[in-house]
């Protein structure tokens, strides 16, 4: 007898084991539920990153350039650092550019591969600290 409920014990034990493939589906949608909104959000963070270094590059040009512009009394023959950003190599997401005259400039940073998904798309900052796209056009870009 004792030996009898033994295995009736074991027999159950082993059907009990492992998973069912209800149980295997739920687990994978929700895996690709979770992945659905984790991946855009992840790849927005990454985009705003690399704006924020182009905008602290186009802020840094412009500096540079008033600098420029108090020794030499022009801004003709400033010239930027790089031309793309991030500039400490890696793979470019903006392609920088600056037209300037003896009594203007402005620096542009234009989005490249990946990037051109970003919301604020080309960025600018003239002589006068004006900055396109502006606040109130496209929340967030300045």
């Amino acid at each position: 007898m004792h030996s009898l409920s033994f295995t009736r014990f074991r027999r159950g034990r082993a059907s009990a084991a492992g998973f069912t493939l209800i149980e295997l589906m739920i687990t994978v949608a929700v895996v690709a539920i979770l992945a659905a909104v984790a991946i855009p959000t992840y790849q927005d963070q990454v985009r705003k990153s690399y704006r924020g270094q182009a905008k602290a590059d186009l802020v840094e040009y412009a500096q540079r350039a008033e600098r420029f512009h108090t020794v030499n009394n022009t801004y003709q023959g400033f010239a930027l650092a790089a031309t793309q950003s991030p500039r400490e190599g890696g793979t470019a997401r903006y392609r920088m550019s600056i037209q300037q005259t003896a009594t203007t400039y402005t620096i542009t940073a234009a989005p490249l591969n990946a990037q051109t998904k970003d919301k604020c798309g080309t960025m600018t900052i003239n002589q006068a600290s004006v900055k396109t796209p502006a606040q109130a056009t496209v929340a967030g870009c300045w």
